[in-house]
This record gives structure tokens, C-alpha cells and sequence, in this order.
């Protein structure tokens, strides 16, 4: 594999190729009447070559014969589909900067990157360009752009909504996510492409708020702690709060991650070692479901790969996976335990990621020591299959501020449907600490 070229350091704006157009008649019960939607260039369009992010990958395959199922649900949702926007090569980063395509600039951050591998579907619903766009996210790939350009994400279910169409990364893991900038725009498209039933809105019976996971922010600190739990104190009252020490209670109840944390020695294990040993269970899934997938057409093509990811395909294509047979009975641990700890309605509250937006050209070592921090919080949803939602919560000092919330596997309408009661009330008290400095 060729070495890597050095950075451009390109801060280009999100590219928007001409689009096909799905002209269909509209009725006024379409759930998505008149709205614009994008997808990443992860996602088949009859007659357009998809680009997963890198031009080697464009150029020695096809073009699509048929449109992503999903895509399709919107378009018949009423939605018009105006682009596919550029994504991290190969969906293999969480920063957003592709050495090819250049960088989407983050409409709430220019200097920052805007988050990936989903960067330009974020880049198109924070600026603007779109109403809601489609993404992908295996290990963080849409709640790390949501967070990072300020808009909501939405990580459902593992397996609740086809990925037939999409260009796999590690099956596993992956899911087909998407952004809005509002919670009802957010909630509609969940009515079209989610598979389930919608059931009635039920206020949760408990709200689980690990105290262990908001101290791992670097910024800014307590407050988001603080923020939660005032909200939903004023929107559900204080009897449903539970304050938890998450990594103390995964180590008890997830006893196969003894395989990882006895041997894994990263530095970002020191803080929360369990959810560490976690990450690092969920990422050896992820390279071996991604050489499954992906690994001939490497070794044949030899593609040029931009910093970061040339690193990590590298690591990828050399490593040997004995521990592999022991991310299985982690995952099924991890399901059963948070399945009794939140119950039948219950949120798990999290840091979407551990700090503010990295700044752009940062040096990839620097970069790495984020991401492994920001995986040790991403692994919950992801080891566990369960929904996730990141909600922004306005600007703090300048940038981007974000909470998530977590509940269980096939609750994607019942958490959609909290998320937008509890809105209005988490951005006025974020508004109210940002403002008094609390």
C-alpha cells in the first residue's frame, strides 16, 4: 500500500454533485411533504457510481443498478433527494476530513472538523442545504458529526432498518442513521423508515444519569449533568432520576470484558478502564468485520488512503483477531444488563462525545487519543444495539454543546418521542447555565 501524500488541510465546502430527481406526486398525508433530504456517498443511486469516500473505490466499481431502499422511503415520504455529499473514506474516521474531497466546513465551527464519517450529510442539515440527510454510523459515524455541527442525530436500532443499498462496513455495528435540525423533522423521518410500530408516548420510568461518564468531560464539565437533571425534574419530576457509577456497574455485570481490561493498556483506559476494555471489544469487531468485507479489494487495489485512515487499514489488514471469540459474550452481557437496568421505558443519559470539536489539521496522534477517548462513551449504543439520540443543547464558549440519550433495543419511537418533550426544556435550562455561568 502506497504511503500516504501529505494533508491538503482543505476546509472546502460540502460538495453537492447534480442530483437525480424523483419527481412524485405529493398528498397532503405525506409524512415529508416539500422537504430536502441528502445521503452520504455510502448509499446506492440508480445510475450513480458510489464513491464510499474514496476515488480508487469510485473508479473501480459500477455504477449502482438500483436506489437504496431508504432513499426510496424518503422520496415516497414526499422528501426530494438534492445530493449525496462527500464522507470520511471507506467510513473509517470520526473527524470528517477526507484528503481527496476536501473537509465540509462545520457551519458552527469553521475551524473544527465537522465530525464523521457521515460529515457532509451533517455539514448539508446544519447549513442549511438540506432538511434532513441519511448517514451511516457503526462506531459514532452519526451522533459525532450531530454533536459536532450542532443538529440532532439518531442512531437507531442494530438491525431495525435496512441496509440493503449500503455499502457495508461492519455489518454488526452498522446501522443507517440521520440528522435534522429539529426534533419533529427528526421524528417524521423516524415514522417513515423505521420498521416497528409506533407506540403511544409514555413518560419514562426512570432516567439513569452515570455521574462517572459526565466527569470524563473535558468541558464543559458538571453542567451537562446539571442541565439534565433540572429538565427532567421540571418535565417528569424527580422520582424517576438515578444516579449511577456506569463503569463500576458494566465491570460487575459484563464479565467477559475481564478479557480485555487485564490486557488492554491504552491510555485512555486510566479514566473509565471497563468502558475502555469496552471500545476496544467493539473496535476488533469492527476491523475484523471491515477486513472480512473490504480486505481483497485493498490488497488488489493498493488504494491511496488519506492520514488516519491509511493507519488504520494497515492495522486492520495486520492484525491477527485471536480475542475475537470474546467480543461475542460481551455483547450479549452488555444487552441483558442494560436491559434490566433501564427496564421497559427507561433512558440511559450520556456525553454524546468526551469534549469540544478537535480543531481542523490536527496532528493525528493527537486526533487518535480523542477518538479512543470518545469510543469508550460511542461502544454503549454500539456494543449494545441499543437507539441513541444526540441532542444539541446551543453553543457554549463559542462552540457546539450536546447530550444523548440511550434507551433499548426496538424503543426508537418511544425515545424520538421523549427527546422532543424534553427539548424545549433541556435547551432553555442550557440557555439559563450558559448564561450565569454555572
Amino acid at each position: 500500500m502506497p504511503t500516504p501524500r501529505s494533508s491538503t488541510g482543505s476546509t472546502s465546502a460540502l460538495r453537492l454533485p447534480t442530483p437525480p430527481t424523483y419527481p412524485l406526486p405529493l398528498s397532503t398525508a405525506s409524512p415529508l411533504p416539500s422537504k430536502t433530504c441528502t445521503s452520504s456517498s455510502s448509499f446506492d443511486i440508480s445510475g450513480f457510481v458510489t464513491g464510499f469516500g474514496n476515488p480508487d473505490w469510485a473508479r473501480t466499481h459500477e455504477a449502482a443498478s438500483s436506489t437504496s431502499p431508504v432513499v426510496l422511503a424518503a422520496i415516497g415520504a414526499g422528501a426530494t433527494c438534492v445530493g449525496k455529499t462527500v464522507m470520511d473514506e471507506m467510513a473509517y474516521s470520526i473527524n470528517g476530513e477526507n484528503y481527496h474531497y476536501g473537509t465540509p466546513t462545520n457551519p458552527c465551527a469553521p475551524d473544527r472538523v465537522p465530525g464523521g464519517s457521515s460529515s457532509g450529510s451533517a455539514v448539508a442539515v446544519a447549513a442549511n442545504l438540506a432538511d434532513f440527510a441519511l448517514g451511516t454510523d457503526t462506531g459514532g459515524s452519526v451522533r459525532v458529526p450531530a454533536a459536532y455541527c450542532g443538529i440532532f442525530g439518531f442512531r437507531p436500532s442494530h438491525c431495525i432498518i435496512s441496509a440493503t443499498g449500503v455499502i457495508p462496513m461492519a455489518q454488526s455495528l452498522d446501522t443507517v442513521g440521520w440528522f435534522a435540525r429539529d426534533p419533529v423533522t427528526l421524528t417524521r423521518v423516524g415514522q417513515v423508515l423505521l420498521q416497528s410500530s409506533s407506540d403511544a408516548t409514555m413518560p419514562p420510568k426512570c432516567f439513569v444519569i452515570p455521574e462517572d461518564c459526565f466527569q470524563y468531560l473535558s468541558s464543559p464539565s458538571d453542567q451537562i449533568s446539571q442541565i439534565l437533571r433540572k429538565s427532567v425534574e421540571l418535565v417528569f419530576g424527580c422520582s424517576i432520576l438515578h444516579h449511577e457509577n456506569l463503569d463500576d456497574h458494566i465491570y460487575h455485570n459484563v464479565p467477559s470484558l475481564q478479557n480485555f481490561i487485564s490486557s488492554f493498556s491504552g491510555d485512555q483506559a486510566s479514566t473509565m478502564p471497563v468502558l475502555a476494555a469496552l471500545s476496544h471489544a467493539m473496535r476488533l469487531l469492527q476491523r475484523f468485520e471491515f477486513k472480512t468485507n473490504h480486505g481483497d479489494w485493498l490488497i488488489s487495489t493498493k488504494p491511496t488512503l488519506g492520514p488516519g485512515i491509511f493507519e488504520r487499514v494497515s492495522e486492520v489488514l495486520n492484525s491477527t483477531y485471536e480475542d475475537l471469540e470474546c467480543c461475542y459474550p460481551v455483547r450479549a452481557e452488555l444487552q441483558a444488563f442494560l436491559s434490566t437496568l433501564l427496564q421497559d421505558n427507561g433512558i440511559l443519559a450520556l456525553p454524546t462525545i468526551p469534549g469540544v470539536p478537535p480543531k481542523l489539521n490536527m496532528e493525528v496522534d493527537e486526533l487518535d487519543s480523542f477518538r479512543a477517548r470518545a469510543f469508550s462513551l460511542l461502544s454503549i449504543a454500539g456494543m449494545s444495539g441499543f437507539c441513541q439520540i444526540s441532542i444539541p443543547l446551543g453553543m457554549h464558549d463559542g462552540l457546539p454543546v450536546s447530550v444523548s440519550l440511550l434507551a433499548k433495543h426496538n424503543a426508537d419511537h418511544f425515545l424520538l418521542d421523549i427527546a422532543q418533550t424534553l427539548y424545549a426544556t433541556l435547551k432553555e435550562q442550557a440557555s439559563i447555565a450558559w448564561e450565569h455561568g454555572n
